[in-house]
């Protein structure tokens, strides 16, 4: 692949594909983290003299046109972040929108309207693929999060430009995540969150890469029900027992350290917390469900993470959207973030936990990928970075 800052973009008209799916209420957005994250690739091409249209989805809209999606809220936020102004498009295509982008002078940005908003993007049609190439002389993807998507921003596009590249947001995401692939040693994968078939892909895929699995979350409890002990009400994937039963069998086989909790912190359910305590994981309550890991299952995890020198983290360790059942995770989040080693964390509930508790430069990378991350441990080879490297 080739990034932006290797290559000659001086003076040149730029279609930027960027990840500014960004939370909204009330049409304020309440978390702009996407967005700052593109700042240091577009501030690279404003230096160059190059001129700028920007290019993102917002939400599922189908295809179809809904204001409550725009990308307005989002240009603004890019023009503070800029200093400067960044007018939103009328639309994604059309000739209006075109003769706006190719007015554009050296060192100014134009937004294009939601991609989404226009059924030929998800269907990566070449006539819409067509229409964006017609925005710029040269496309740089800076949209981590969304180059495991077939689409037209993403893939169709690039057929109708000599220089494709990749952005710096987009080089960082490839550097650190390819750290997993030669990693220095012991490497340990934390993998939480609700289900098994989710992490299933990874987990059997690392299995050859790693020296220790910790796992959390809903996702244990499928793996202590397959050993045959009776997790209460808890969440469990019980057409994957057989399988949760064969990776555990697959790390004995290949010696990698498998970690389950020891024990967990049982409640009625998500909701509840006044009825929660803390039990082993062979007496979980008949009527009661596990949501977060115990204090002895942290206390087991923090010795083996110690010793760890690249760590890679997806999924929380419970149900920490209540403070009740969320200590696990912030345990384990606290913890990686005072190691010396390299930490690598991906994934929405796990990025949203760390940005919550205020912590996020203390990790070594922080993917702004979900399912590019997910699918990039997978050994799934990325859409986006395929078009990139045949380009």
């Amino acid at each position: 692949m080739k990034f932006i800052d290797t290559q000659d973009i001086s003076g040149k008209r730029l279609l930027i594909r960027v990840d500014y799916n960004v939370p909204l209420k009330s049409g304020e957005i309440q978390d702009d983290n996407r967005i700052r994250a593109s700042i240091p690739t577009l501030k690279l091409a404003l230096d160059k003299n190059a001129s700028i249209v920007v290019c993102s989805h917002l939400g599922k809209p189908k295809g179809q046109v809904n204001p409550e999606l725009s990308l307005a809220s989002a240009a603004r936020r890019l023009g503070e972040l800029l200093n400067m102004d960044v007018p939103l498009a009328p639309d994604c295509a059309g000739q209006e929108t075109l003769t706006m982008a190719k007015n554009l002078r050296p060192g100014q940005v134009l937004m294009l309207e939601n991609l989404r908003f226009n059924p030929g993007e998800e269907k990566n049609d070449p006539d819409f693929s067509r229409q964006l190439a017609s925005m710029g002389e040269a496309y740089v993807n800076d949209a981590f999060g969304v180059s495991h998507r077939a689409h037209a921003s993403v893939v169709g596009v690039t057929e109708y430009f000599d220089l494709c590249m990749g952005g710096m947001l987009l080089k960082k995401e490839w550097e650190y995540l390819s750290k997993v692939l030669d990693p220095a040693r012991p490497f340990i994968l934390v993998s939480g969150g609700a289900k098994v078939s989710s992490k299933l892909g990874v987990l059997n895929n690392l299995m050859d890469r790693v020296d220790a699995m910790l796992i959390g979350g809903a996702m244990a409890n499928t793996f202590i029900k397959s050993m045959g002990y009776d997790v209460g009400t808890s969440l469990v994937e019980n057409d994957l027992l057989e399988e949760a039963r064969q990776i555990i069998n697959k790390a004995r086989e290949k010696k990698v350290s498998f970690y389950l909790p020891v024990d967990f912190i049982v409640g009625q359910g998500i909701d509840s917390s006044e009825d929660s305590e803390v039990v082993p994981f062979q007496d979980i309550p008949a009527d009661k469900m596990a949501l977060d890991i115990g204090p002895s299952t942290c206390t087991l995890f923090a010795e083996v993470l110690n010793k760890a020198r690249t760590i890679v983290w997806n999924g929380p360790m419970g149900a920490f959207e209540n403070r009740a059942y969320a200590q696990g995770s912030y345990n384990i989040a606290d913890l990686m973030a005072d190691l010396p080693g390299e930490t690598i964390v991906g994934g929405g509930d796990t990025n949203a936990l760390i940005h919550k508790l205020g912590i996020g430069e203390k990790f070594s990378f922080i993917s702004t990928g979900g399912g590019s991350f997910m699918e990039f441990l997978e050994g799934k080879p990325l859409p986006g970075f395929k078009a990139l490297e045949k380009r």
